[in-house]
């Protein structure tokens, strides 16, 4: 039935729902006169950018649950229905709450860790689940377009909702944001929250052409500019870029705002080891880092494989079900913990709420006392800011 509300009975305490009901709205948001990058060694064509946000928000106390989505899967031609308590049409909760971008992979969509704005909308927070344009399913074009425009993207996506005319306008407080981020996604969220890109990355054989890249290097005024001290947290799930250099160390020392980095350390997409140097190298911000033994680059981040991927596609020439479940784990429970250990950084970080700060510490009480062996599998490590 693909629902996205599961919950398994050795779920760590916060991947629990929260004391909200959940609603969502669909809205869209026009980036115009863009670079066309669509073949990203032509820079001189322009076209408007639509990205497609699902705002998922806590909804009146009281309102009625239960709605189902559609969405694409992998393939890009395939619909899947998903169901679960958020639902069109409700008033939103007496607000403001902060707000979490959400932000997929190279391909992906809104709706891909759909879990996890349905748990961070029922504790307390407006989700904006953006569709990326020229990452999408239906709309994949090289990842040079990525690299251009994923940063921008999630600082447009904020603006925008803080415009005087925004959606959920008063629901939403924008000057306490979080950045949540997979795959692609997660490099954007790196860049826009403070590690500029390295000299490497001008010249990587994907980057657009005409040295498009440069405002995003690292002590650039325009890539000063584009950072934004809204953003207050940052949770990256499997984050590209590190193995191909799009970063050094000065660049991931300018990061500004603490980071929970989620991986496979089996994940031969990102590099494990690329990503444990992202998360070391990130010295001036307190950071986190959540391991997964044996996973693999779906660690954490989708949602369980709708039950239409499970057949073999003509189009992809593997079954789609690859593309979001792991050869080791359980989907649903790879969910639970990475959505509780989520929910305690940005509760801590985002709200303040000091009682978080215990589940951010090694060996903190996760699990009910019955399941003795919880954590088995899982690497959990955190360091304070080095300057």
């Amino acid at each position: 039935m693909n629902h996205i509300d599961q919950i398994r009975p050795d779920a760590p305490a916060l991947a629990r729902p929260g004391p909200h009901p959940v609603g969502i709205e669909t809205v869209v948001f026009t980036r115009p006169d863009q670079p066309d990058l669509s073949d990203p060694k032509i820079t001189t064509r322009r076209a408007d950018r639509r990205l497609t946000v699902t705002l998922w928000f806590p909804a009146a106390k009281g309102s009625p649950q239960g709605g189902s989505h559609e969405t694409l899967i992998r393939d890009g031609i395939t619909w899947a229905t998903l169901h679960g308590p958020a639902r069109e049409g409700l008033e939103p909760a007496a607000g403001p709450f902060p707000l979490v971008l959400l932000s997929h992979g190279w391909p992906g969509n809104r709706w891909l860790m759909s879990p996890h704005a349905l748990t961070m909308a029922s504790r307390g927070y407006v989700v904006a689940a953006i569709d990326h344009e020229g990452s999408t399913y239906d709309n994949q074009q090289p990842v040079g377009a990525t690299f251009y425009h994923r940063p921008r993207d999630q600082r447009f996506v904020l603006d925008c909702l803080a415009a005087p005319d925004a959606p959920l306008k008063g629901v939403i407080d924008t000057d306490r944001v979080a950045v949540i981020g997979y795959s692609m996604g997660g490099y954007g969220a790196l860049v826009f929250g403070g590690a500029g890109l390295s000299e490497a990355a001008m010249t990587h054989e994907a980057s657009p052409a005409d040295d498009l890249l440069r405002p995003l290097r690292n002590g650039t005024a325009e890539h000063d500019a584009l950072t934004d001290s809204r953003v207050k947290a940052l949770v990256t799930f499997g984050p590209w870029g590190g193995k191909a250099g799009i970063w050094d160390a000065a660049g991931l020392a300018s990061l500004r705002a603490p980071l929970l980095l989620i991986a496979g350390s089996a994940d031969d997409t990102s590099d494990y080891p690329s990503m444990r140097r992202i998360w070391e190298e990130a010295t001036g911000v307190e950071r986190h880092l959540l391991t997964f033994e044996m996973a693999g680059h779906n660690a954490g981040a989708p949602m369980p494989a709708p039950a239409e991927s499970h057949a073999h596609s003509d189009k992809l020439g593997w079954p789609p079900f690859l593309h979001y479940a792991d050869d080791v784990w359980d989907t649903e429970r790879m969910n639970n913990v990475a959505a509780h250990f989520c929910v305690a950084f940005l509760d801590r970080h985002i709200k303040g709420e000091g009682q978080a700060a215990r589940f951010l510490a090694a060996g903190g009480d996760h699990w009910p006392g019955f399941f003795e062996n919880s954590a088995t599998g899982l690497r959990f490590e955190t360091r304070p800011a080095d300057r």
